[in-house]
Parts: structure tokens; sequence; C-alpha cells
């Protein structure tokens, strides 16, 4: 099939296509959090307490006894560790996929790792026991790497006035994905195929092989609509020759331009409080509200409603006027108010003030920092630069959940939300320090 040439090809670029690969990698990373506690009961009933997941409990009841003594303790872990594992994952493969994009063009990176997607769905369908699921996560964080691709991509087709609208975009992807995988989970979770057809255990299915049935078909979708619309986006003559560094710990320590330097650390330091908070604010809820599922289904829908708004219009009409830096710093102070407002929440008004500045100042300060990072380097390093940039994100994934849920039960959640707001203050101060970038 032929393809049409350059200045065609972006006109025709359906951003729809990148947004649906984003919310598809969203959904399925948060799909599975409201399924730990049954998954937990389950995998534990089938494979007793031997082999991985016995020794993983094991390993984690030593970890709850340092905490508070209580067996309360381990499942919040465990869910930990299952999120953690997706976004260790993704903190490997960004760069790989980023700087292999920027060789080879983001057409078919996006065609390969959306079909590994998928293919990671399907086995998470047939896992009927807990190594199998470990090996289904594992093999979609990888694929989900192709995050940086997606952004890079967005990158190639909007103007350096207009890269925070176009970032925007992927901003409303992620609130959506992180409304909606939950919603998918928690809805799905309530058809069993084992109560209807007790047979198919002997094949892998299992209680959750709906809600991954759900997961193959909107990936499904994506890889076909990729194969159909989405027309490449990195001209030839735009290509770097050479892959970069792909090993993520020597790619953080290499060598980086101050401003680019600069903003990953404030992002970093942003995503360690922010994942943190989303992985804890069910217990917050339960903790000093004694919230049902239900309630806490309404909070994250709350969260997730505001961020769909503010990425997907205001920060597009704010940043080109305000500027990216200023509009970062903005929302950056606005997460530290809303972290602190949750700290000292004693009451259902100030829970919600307080995610409301949370959740618009990220609306703010995650498109606008992408688009920073975006902006101080060449076209010849975008997939690379944003892989670096959605490496580190992954990172703090991938540490921020395990971290504050140590010390929400070690220390209170006060004492949590407060150093969370102090650490992304740090980070607002930061960007105050960052130049302001070249459009021309």
């Amino acid at each position: 099939m032929s393809q049409p040439t350059h200045q065609s090809s972006t006109k025709g670029l359906s951003l729809g296509v990148i947004f649906l690969t984003i919310f598809i990698d969203l959904v399925g990373f948060s799909v599975i959090f409201p399924l730990f506690p049954s998954m937990l009961d389950y995998y534990l009933e089938l494979d007793g307490k031997d082999g991985l997941l016995g020794w993983l409990l094991e390993q984690l009841g030593h970890v709850s006894q340092l905490a508070d003594g209580s067996e309360r303790f381990t499942p919040v872990l465990f869910g930990g560790v299952l999120g953690s594992l997706y976004a260790t994952l993704q903190f490997f493969f960004a760069p790989l996929w980023g700087s292999i994009s920027d060789k080879y063009g983001r057409r078919p990176i996006l065609f390969y790792t959306t079909l590994g997607t998928c293919l990671s769905y399907i086995l998470w369908m047939f896992s009927g026991n807990f190594a199998l699921l470990i090996v289904a996560r594992l093999i979609g964080g990888a694929m989900s790497g192709n995050l940086s691709v997606a952004t890079a991509a967005v990158a190639d087709v909007t103007t350096r006035e207009n890269r925070s609208k176009g970032m925007g975009m992927i901003g409303a992807a992620f609130g959506l994905g992180f409304v909606t995988g939950p919603a998918i989970g928690g809805a799905c979770a309530l058809l069993n195929p084992v109560e209807t057809w007790p047979e198919l255990a002997a094949y892998g299915i299992n209680p959750f092989s709906f809600v991954a049935l759900v997961a193959v078909v909107l990936s499904l979708v994506n890889f076909f609509w990729i194969r159909a619309r989405f027309v490449e986006s990195l001209p030839p003559e735009k290509r770097g020759h050479d892959l970069a560094e792909r090993n993520p710990i020597k790619r953080l320590l290499a060598p980086q331009a101050a401003p680019v330097r600069k903003t990953n650390f404030a992002y970093l330091v942003y995503i360690l409080a922010f994942s943190g908070m989303e992985f804890t604010l069910s217990f917050l809820g339960v903790e000093r509200f004694g919230y049902t599922p239900l309630d806490i289904t309404k909070m994250m829908v709350f969260v997730g409603f505001i961020l769909i708004i503010v990425q997907g219009g205001i920060v597009r009409r704010m940043a080109p006027k305000v500027g990216e830096k200023r509009t970062a710093a903005a929302g950056l102070i606005l997460v530290s108010i809303g972290l602190a407002t949750l700290a000292a929440a004693s009451t259902q008004g100030l829970l919600y003030t307080g995610l409301g500045f949370m959740a618009f100042g990220s609306g703010l300060c995650s498109p606008t920092l992408t688009s920073l990072i975006s902006l101080y380097v060449s076209d010849k390093e975008q997939g690379t630069a944003l892989g670096v940039f959605r490496s580190i994100g992954s990172l703090g994934r991938a540490i921020g959940p395990l971290a504050a849920s140590f010390v929400f039960w070690w220390f209170g959640s006060s004492n949590l939300y407060w150093a969370g707001a102090a650490m992304v203050l740090c980070a607002a101060l930061l960007s105050f320090r960052l130049p302001q970038p070249h459009k021309g």
C-alpha cells in the first residue's frame, strides 16, 4: 500500500489514533487495580503457599512486620508489587522504543508494540497460575513502553508554538485511562466465566478472564486502527542514524543539557509524590471516613474528570498564552496545595477541595513538562528524549506506590501527604529556574 507524502501524511494523521494508543496503555496499567484483593485470594487458594506466590507473600509478610505487625498490610504491598512490576518494565523499555523509533520511524514500533500488548492480555486471559500472570504483566509493561513513541509522534506533527496543545491531548488520554481502567476492572470482575463454565478452568480460564477479554478487544481495535489510519509522522530526512544508549540507567546518568536535566528531575519528584497519593488515596478514604468501594470510585471519577477537563481543554489554551514554564510551575504549586489540604482534611469537604487542587494542578503541569522536554531538544532527538522522560515517569510510578504505602502504615497518612506536598513544592521551585524554550 503506497504511502502519501510527508506533508499530506502530517495533515492526515489522526491524533485520535495516538489518543487511543495511550488510553489503552493506561487502561492496561490500571484495569487490575480493583482486582488486587480478589486476585490474591484466588491464586493463593489455587497455588497454595508454594512456588512464586508463596515466596512473594513470605517476603511481604516480613515487610508487614516492620510496618505495623499485622497481616492487613500484606494485600496493600501485594497490589503495590504488581503495579510497580508493570511500571518497572515501562522504565526499561520506554528509552528503547523511543530510540528505535528515532531511527526507523514511529509507525512500525507502534504497530508491533500494540500487537505485543494484545498478546499480553491474551496470556492473562489464560493465566491459570500466578507465574503465568506475572509473565503476562511483564510483557504488557514492556510493550506499554511505547508511550514514548506515541508522545514523540505528537511532537512530530505539532508546531513548537502548539506543542502543549498536543501534549494536553496526551494528558487527557492519561486521565481518561486511569478513570476507565479501574471502572472496567471492577465492572467486568462481576462476570466470572469459571462459574458458568467450570470446565474452562482446565484451559487456564480464571475469574478475571472476562476483564482480560475486554482488554484484548480494546487492544485489537487499536492495532487495526493504527494499521489502517496511522501514517508515518517522522520522515526519513529527520531520523537519527544511530541508536542512542538504550540502557535506562546509563541514559539517566548520561550528561544532559541543563534544562532537560532539571525538567526530568522536577518530573521525577512530582511523579513520586503524585503516584504515591494515587495509590494510597483509597486507604485514606477508608481510614478517615469509612469509605466503601463505591465512595472510592466516586473519588477517582472526580479526579479523573478534572484531569480530562484541564488537560483536554484548559491547558491547551493557557500554555500558549502564559508559556509552558509558568503553566508547569503554577500546576506544581496547586498540586502541593492539594496534597497539603489532603494531609489536614478532617471533613469530606476538605478532602474534595484537596482533590480538586491536586487534580487541577496535575492537569496543568504534566503536559507542559512534557512539552518543555520536547522543546528543549532537536527533531532528531524527540523519541530518545521523550523516551527518557517517560522512563523517569515509570520509575516514579514503580517506586512511589511501594514507598507511599509503607510510609502510610508506618508514619501515618498526614505525614505522608505533608511530605508529598513538600516534595512537589521543591519541584515547583526548580521549575521556576528553567529557561524559556525556543519556539522559532
